[in-house]
């Protein structure tokens, strides 16, 4: 089965963010790739809200609720109190979990599975209570033993960070020597029991090895690149050429 498409929104938000106005509106465009074939959204609502705003949850909610039928809502973050408040009130399919510090501009490494088992272990547990997947950000390293850990504290994915890959847009055998582990990280996390997803700087030019390469991978999640393509695309033929990019029949 293809991979699914899920729209990061935050993006669009981040530009709507430069005017004290609501446009463009997240809702709406994120309405129109549901339409377009997207399988879903996701939204990484951070501390000092510079991208998703926290009241943008309760619409994006609504708007997959009411108008989606079988789309999922992917929210994603470091698991302080107030993201859990957040994961707690608006209940979304999927939770993301990522080592972010609250100033870092976007999300760049994984996590570090030795040194953050305990911490992974008790919120994935609270997750899992709520009967929410959760997805864990991983960087592309085929180590067993992290990923063991991953399984271990109850995880049910890992998301692939991919922003070394796209980062070699313009060097192919760099390109290709960060793909070839990322599928020998994901053939792990297979072995394991582990779903994969992947996300960061993918593009309509670089999801085709990727998916090649990882046949089995089950989501990812594309905000920079695709809200770019949009600019000149439009929404609609921008998720369309993604969804292809995934392999998608659109």
């Amino acid at each position: 089965m293809p991979a699914k498409l899920s729209v990061n929104l935050n993006a669009i938000a981040m530009l709507r963010n430069r005017r004290d106005l609501p446009w463009p509106s997240v809702t709406d465009l994120g309405r129109i790739a549901l339409e377009a074939g997207a399988s879903g959204l996701t939204v990484h609502p951070r501390p000092d809200q510079r991208h998703v705003r926290f009241s943008d949850l309760a619409p994006l909610r609504a708007l997959i609720d009411n108008a989606a039928a079988g789309a999922e809502f992917n929210i994603e973050g470091f698991p302080e109190e107030n993201f859990m408040r957040l994961v707690e009130e608006h209940r979304p399919e999927q939770v993301t979990l990522v080592p972010d510090d609250p100033s870092q501009a976007t999300s760049d490494h994984g996590w570090d599975f030795r040194k953050s088992h305990n911490l992974l272990g008790n919120i994935i547990g609270r997750l899992k209570k709520l009967g929410l997947r959760v997805s864990v950000f991983a960087d592309g390293d085929p180590d067993r033993e992290a990923l063991t850990i991953a399984r271990e504290v109850g995880a049910d994915r890992i998301e692939l960070y991919t922003g070394p890959y796209g980062g070699c847009y313009d060097n192919l055998a760099e390109g290709e020597r960060i793909l070839k582990t990322l599928g020998e990280t994901a053939d792990i996390a297979f072995d394991l029991g582990l779903g994969v997803n992947a996300g960061h700087d993918l593009t309509v030019a670089n999801l085709p090895p990727l998916v090649a390469r990882i046949p089995r991978l089950a989501e990812v999640s594309i905000g920079h690149g695709l809200t770019a393509d949009a600019l000149q695309y439009g929404m609609t033929e921008t998720v369309r050429r993604f969804c292809r990019a995934c392999g998608q029949d659109v």
